[in-house]
C-alpha cells in the first residue's frame, strides 16, 4: 500500500478514537451532574482552554447557598475525569471569589472556573442571567464589522 493511504488510515482511526473517548467523557460528565443535581442546585463554571488545559467546576448548592459537593475536571485530553474538592464543602458560594483564601490556593485556571460558577449562580439567583459569549468566533462577521465601525467612530471623534 502507498504511504499516503496508510497515513490517511492512521489519521481516521485516531479521529474515531478521539470521538469515542470524547463521548465517554461526556457520559462521565452527565453521570456526575446527575448525582450532584440530586443533592441540590448545581453551579457550573468553566475555563475553556485552547492550548492550555480546560477546567470545569461543578458545585452542588443547598437552599442557603452552602456548597454540598464540589468537583473539578481539569486537563488537556479527553482522559480527564472529575475529582473531589472537599475543601470547598460547607463554604458559602457567595464568598467564593478571588479574595477567598481557599480559591487563591488553587491554580489560575481553576480560580477562573470557580469564579465563573459563582458569578453564574449569583446572576441566576438574582434573576438577571443572560447567556453571554465570552469570546467572539473568527467567523462571526457581524461582530467584527460592528467592532470595526465602532473603531472608526472613535478615531473620527478624536480628530
Amino acid at each position: 500500500m502507498d504511504r499516503v493511504i496508510i497515513f490517511a488510515i492512521i489519521i481516521i482511526i485516531a479521529y474515531l478514537v478521539q470521538i469515542l473517548l470524547g463521548l465517554r467523557q461526556l457520559k462521565h460528565f452527565n453521570q456526575v451532574y446527575s448525582v450532584m443535581r440530586k443533592k441540590g442546585r448545581v453551579a457550573i463554571g468553566r475555563r475553556s482552554g485552547k492550548i492550555k488545559s480546560g477546567t470545569i467546576v461543578m458545585l452542588a448548592i443547598d437552599e442557603k447557598g452552602l456548597v454540598l459537593d464540589a468537583q473539578k475536571m481539569q486537563g488537556v485530553t479527553v482522559a480527564a475525569k472529575f475529582q473531589q474538592m472537599p475543601q470547598f464543602i460547607n463554604q458559602d458560594i457567595h464568598y467564593l471569589d478571588s479574595y477567598n483564601s481557599l480559591v487563591r490556593k488553587e491554580n489560575r485556571l481553576l480560580q477562573i472556573a470557580i469564579e465563573d460558577a459563582r458569578d453564574l449562580f449569583v446572576r441566576t439567583e438574582a434573576g438577571s442571567y443572560q447567556e453571554v459569549t465570552k469570546y467572539a468566533s473568527a467567523f462571526d462577521i457581524d461582530f467584527h464589522v460592528k467592532n470595526l465601525v465602532s473603531r472608526f467612530k472613535i478615531q473620527k471623534n478624536k480628530f
